[in-house]
């Protein structure tokens, strides 16, 4: 289970779109903030070898907000997402499981790497 600064705010199912004290700003109008259309990119990337990171930068992992991006957590999981929300030790948006988008929120410390699209 990963764990989310957010979690006691957000139940599960579709994120709230009001915001809140502490939490992801309200989104914008329409679908912004909702779950890409369609699935991800079919293939699965190759995690790029090099130096280890320590904690992810947002200024960094903040392009990839509203695009697919490919994540390699510190646990071995991995996954596709489409972040909708990138914060100071955090980024939220939706995760592919195979089968559908589901919300999910992270700790950028938890990201070991990633690469958008």
């Amino acid at each position: 289970m990963l764990r989310c600064p957010y979690r006691q705010q957000f139940s599960p199912g579709p994120p709230p779109f009001g915001g809140g004290p502490g939490g992801p700003p309200p989104f914008g109008g329409g679908m912004q903030g909702g779950p890409p259309s369609g699935p991800p990119p079919s293939f699965t990337p190759s995690k790029k070898s090099g130096p280890e990171l320590k904690a992810v930068d947002p200024g960094a992992i903040r392009p990839c907000t509203f695009r697919y991006i490919y994540i390699w957590l510190d646990n071995g999981r991995s996954f596709w997402a489409y972040l909708v929300y990138v914060g100071r030790t955090s980024v939220a948006g939706w995760r592919w499981t195979g089968r559908r988008w589901v919300y999910f929120g992270v700790d950028t410390r938890r990201i070991e790497s990633f690469i958008c699209y």
